[in-house]
């Protein structure tokens, strides 16, 4: 589950989409030519948010997959949202903000930063601990397993989705058959836990 706590209450989901980013041998990866400003959150320490701004308006949250010089992340793609979802929808709403349906509130990386209120500041959190609780106006950001999640959830992985380069990589995984999945969920394989 992603968590975010902000001064205006507590959010979070599910993850139930993701896909990897490795730039080593990925030239769809953000790092796949180096170390830049940008990038350098990406190449460790692992368990960090890489946080970017992408087609001038929408946020993207990646987790930090490798030790500290090998430049991974997984892009966190959607979320099926547990907690917070009132404050989820006013986020995403427009003048009405009920007509945001559960199932579009954290479907799609920019929906889902947009959901979490989550911007180039949070780049670099440790997604590894949760708030120490002192200070309730401080953001916080973290994952931590799902104890009620059935362990036996199968995991479907296809192509990532909108890329033009490694297209053929089934870096992509996904609950099939969760509503809350981004995309076209044409699975290629499916393995257990």
């Amino acid at each position: 589950t992603l968590w975010r706590r902000a001064p205006e209450g507590l959010a979070g989901g599910i993850i139930v989409e993701a896909e990897a980013y490795v730039s080593a041998s990925d030239p769809a990866a953000h790092g796949h030519r180096g170390i830049t400003a940008r990038t350098a959150v990406m190449y460790g320490p692992p368990g960090r948010a890489y946080v970017y701004f992408t087609y001038g308006m929408h946020y993207c949250l990646n987790a930090v997959a490798e030790p500290n010089g090998t430049g991974a992340a997984v892009l966190i793609r959607a979320l099926q949202p547990s907690h917070g979802l009132d404050l989820m929808r006013a986020r995403r709403g427009s003048r009405d903000s009920a007509r945001v349906a559960d199932r579009d509130l954290a479907r799609g990386p920019a929906r889902l930063c947009q959901a979490l209120a989550l911007t180039t500041a949070d780049n670099g959190a440790d997604l590894t601990r949760g708030p120490d609780g002192t200070d309730l106006a401080i953001p916080a950001l973290w994952i931590t397993a799902t104890p009620d999640w059935p362990p036996a959830t199968p995991i479907s992985t296809s192509p990532r989705v909108g890329i033009t380069r490694a297209t053929d990589l089934p870096w992509r995984f996904f609950v099939p058959g969760n509503p809350y999945v981004s995309g076209r969920a044409v699975p290629l394989g499916t393995r257990q836990p």
